[in-house]
């Protein structure tokens, strides 16, 4: 297969082949300050979520900015991430087939890694990885404060799970997971809140219950972009989760802020850049971005700065525009962006990210922890 790159370095916006993911690096710095000045006295660090770029040279420009490390999801995240020279990496998830428990227990020969746990059965195949790698394996246990996607119970069920990982001569207990993942996406900030405030209050009651039977809970991790600040505040959790907050999509931009205004803390970053294929049809506009270039599970992609101009449909290969009186008259070959309705599925179906300084291409990051496995 013929593998060809949408740009080079020095070339104009207007000369990426699409479509491409454009990324606005002026808008990123921001984002990542903006972050760094809101943890900033907090006493709670920074853990990337790199499941949503899948990116080592993005990662580097976070730690860069104060990050301890990332994220990842998958085995193969975290394998590309430390072959890309991030050397402190969780696992924020349960790995239980014994090959991929080898390949973590492997790379944790390399750099930093942990891994989390919700089931007793677990635990023992991680301690044989770790006996045949010669290395103490961090982890931690995952509990569940809402989201009802994994984690033991909160209390006596994960304080018994710790005991287990503590018992384990190649395992170290280092803490609790504890990620709200539906509540980042919760519309309203009072929703929010009142989600996290459930979360906070179910992880102190196991932490405390932890510490009563003489099992330190150094690192208590969570929190995302849509509730970050508030695990921040809770004099709790040590370490926070963001992921999104680097480009924004559209789906978060529907949440509401503190202010009763769309959520803006954050500014979009990240565009599908498309091209104009087709103006046949009155009222519409066809381009080359259809379901292979981006995910709708959290709704259609949004046309930017184009008032007038809305994704209606998708097909493999098209996108169809449907184009109000007010909308600017398209004609093939114009170049449009778009907002992705949720970045990480879309980052994972392209190869690189085309990076922006103003409309020249400063780099290309190719996007080396993508796929489907774990």
């Amino acid at each position: 297969m013929t593998h060809r790159h949408p740009a080079q370095v020095g070339m104009s916006i207007e000369e990426i082949e699409t479509p491409a993911l454009i990324v606005d690096l002026d808008t990123v710095e921001r984002n990542l300050k903006t972050l760094a000045d809101a943890l900033d006295g907090t006493g709670v660090v920074h853990r990337a979520h790199a499941k949503m770029h899948k990116c080592p040279a993005l990662a580097k420009l976070q730690i860069a900015q104060g990050a301890v490390g990332v994220c990842c999801q998958k085995v193969s995240e975290a394998e590309a991430m430390v072959e890309g020279g991030i050397d402190n990496v969780l696992v924020t998830n349960e790995i239980v087939d014994p090959r991929k428990i080898e390949r973590l227990a492997d790379l944790a020969t390399r750099a930093s890694v942990a891994v989390c746990v919700d089931n007793p059965l677990n635990v023992p195949v991680l301690n044989e990885a770790a006996h045949k790698f010669g290395i103490m394996l961090p982890v931690l246990v995952e509990i569940n404060v809402g989201a009802n996607r994994a984690g033991v119970e909160p209390g006596r069920a994960a304080l018994e799970l710790a005991q287990a990982v503590d018992s384990m001569d190649g395992l170290r207990f280092a803490g609790l997971q504890a990620y709200h993942g539906s509540a980042q996406h919760k519309r309203k900030p009072e929703e929010r809140k009142a989600a996290i405030d459930g979360a906070v209050a179910a992880t102190r009651q196991t932490r405390d219950l932890l510490m009563q039977h003489g099992l330190a809970c150094d690192m208590i991790t969570g929190g995302g972009t849509g509730t970050y600040r508030h695990e921040a505040a809770s004099d709790l959790y040590t370490e926070i989760q963001a992921g999104s907050y680097v480009f924004m999509d559209a789906d978060y931009a529907k949440n509401i802020g503190d202010n009763g205004k769309p959520f803006a803390e954050f500014e979009h970053a990240l565009f599908i850049y498309a091209t104009v294929m087709s103006t046949s049809i009155p009222g519409q506009a066809l381009i080359d971005v259809g379901h292979k270039a981006q995910s709708s599970d959290s709704g259609p992609p949004v046309v930017y700065d184009m008032p007038g101009a809305e994704f209606v449909k998708a097909s493999d290969e098209h996108g169809v525009l449907k184009l109000s009186e007010s909308a600017p008259n398209l004609i093939i070959g114009d170049k449009i962006k778009l907002i992705p309705g949720h970045i990480d599925p879309t980052c994972n179906l392209h190869e690189y990210y085309v990076v922006l300084r103003g409309d020249i291409v400063e780099a290309l990051w190719p996007i080396t922890a993508k796929g489907p496995g774990l």
